[in-house]
């Protein structure tokens, strides 16, 4: 007997009708995680500036500072996002809470406490510096914490729409910053900084308040049911069965690294990820100094530009994730990272309103088409137990990316589109553009190697 076909507009709505009935503990991820978003973009955006006008450090070593932050994040997300599989989602989530607050105390407070300028390894430097390790320290069980959430609190008709909602409702938080232009302009970076901290507590304060124990035991009971129900295999722990002793050369032979072809699937998209460590090591100071002469408004309010991204992908990625989550994860790669990188070369035109509006808008939808796949498909091969672990461990290469390029795109800006002196911004995002665009050619190349094999779906 044949399917009865479905209503196109139902396979769009009906992951969202299924998301709001997921567990109450999931939208208890769910907010913190957008407070996150907001906090986390709008201090980042800054961080460079912060190190400029405060510590007296150039646009070289400003970017190697936010290198630290964002690199040290992720490399600590690979050695202990296996926290929250030890700890509980719970626990996990609010201990990294405890240490992003206090991070963000010290930055906060240092300009106004100790004395500015004086560079490296000044004092205020060095508080400013301890507030980014307490942050790494945090994000490393964060985000590892809360997809491993996802995958304890949904079952089969949620589990996709709350992987590409969690990414989305961060994003959203990440356009928020759009706003904060008076308050920087009135009170400074520090103040703008200061009121990012009072939301970390916020965000602390509501996820103990909505993820309470017997909360996170009643999803989790909830979505085995469902599994089950669905004729998903569940494993049971044993009682009696005692845990293997650790040996190294087991670790390595089932570390996921070990697999030649996930390896290079994950390594390839180092290049288009590039794009992700550009929106704030380059573009805040690209908007506010290319436009300067001829578009003094927008060099003024960069904030709009700088985060219009993040709003995009709130509303693209719950759609494309409706439309596309039938096809095949290494297709949508592809494409996506095509329509990512391509746009890239509007900017090499020159620093015109249209050229970053149509490059915002494209890498969007690219980015929408494949990054919450590429996290689904991280948190689902996972074996039982060990979602938080694989989680940090695809996260590596995003490591990689972001340690490597604030090594060049301070010396970009100060080349090409530097803070005194002629602009020539066009230079730099044509070298930029085709290495972003590399991911695809490599991705297309390895299709009957890597794709073949590739079986991970949505559905």
């Amino acid at each position: 007997m044949s399917e009865e076909p479905k209503s196109p507009l139902k396979e769009i709505t009906q992951p969202f009708v299924d998301l709001v009935h997921a567990p109450r503990a999931l939208w208890g991820i769910n907010l913190g995680y957008f407070i996150e978003g907001m906090i986390y973009f709008g201090m980042l955006q800054y961080l460079a500036m912060y190190f400029n006008d405060y510590v007296g450090l150039d646009d070289i070593h400003a970017g190697y500072m936010v290198g630290v932050l964002t690199a040290g994040i992720t490399i600590s997300m690979f050695f202990f996002g296996g926290l929250s599989d030890r700890w509980g989602v719970r626990f996990a989530l609010l201990a990294a809470f405890v240490l992003l607050l206090a991070g963000r105390v010290l930055i906060s407070g240092a300009p106004s406490s100790l004395p500015n300028g004086g560079g490296f390894w000044s004092p205020l430097h060095l508080v400013a510096a301890g507030g980014i390790v307490l942050i790494v320290l945090g994000y490393g069980m964060y985000q590892p914490a809360a997809y491993a959430g996802v995958r304890q609190f949904t079952g089969p008709k949620t589990a996709a729409m709350g992987y590409a909602m969690l990414y989305a409702l961060m994003n959203l938080g990440g356009w928020l910053p759009t706003f904060f232009s008076p308050i920087r302009n009135h009170y400074g970076i520090d103040g703008a900084y200061w009121v990012y901290t009072v939301l970390t507590l916020v965000a602390l304060l509501s996820t103990a308040i909505l993820l309470t124990r017997p909360t996170v035991v009643r999803a989790i009971a909830a979505a085995k049911a469902e599994r089950a129900a669905a004729g998903e295999a569940t494993e049971e722990k044993k009682p009696e069965e005692k845990k293997p002793k650790f040996k190294i050369r087991t670790w390595f032979k089932n570390h996921p690294l070990a697999d030649p072809k996930f390896a290079f699937f994950i390594f390839c998209l180092i290049p288009v990820q590039t794009l992700f460590a550009h929106n704030w090591l380059t573009l805040p100071m690209y908007v506010e100094r290319a436009y300067r002469e001829t578009w003094p408004w927008i060099s003024t309010n960069f904030e709009p530009a700088v985060n219009f991204n993040p709003l995009l992908i709130f509303i693209l990625v719950p759609i494309v994730t409706a439309v596309t989550q039938k096809r095949h994860v290494y297709s949508m790669m592809i494409v996506g990272t095509f329509v990512m990188a391509a746009p890239t070369f509007l900017l090499a035109l020159g620093a015109k309103p249209w050229t970053l509006v149509a490059y915002l808008i494209l890498m969007t939808f690219g980015e929408a088409m494949w990054q919450p796949r590429f996290l689904q498909y991280a948190a689902e091969i996972a074996p039982e137990g060990r979602t938080g672990a694989y989680m940090g461990v695809a996260q590596f290469p995003w490591f990689l990316t972001k340690m490597i390029v604030p090594l060049y795109s301070g010396w970009f800006l100060e080349k090409y589109c530097p803070e005194d002196g002629a602009v020539h911004s066009e230079s730099m995002w044509l070298i930029y553009a085709c290495i972003a665009m590399s991911s695809t050619v490599m991705l297309v190349i390895a299709k009957g190697w890597v794709g073949k094999d590739m079986k991970v779906r949505a559905d």
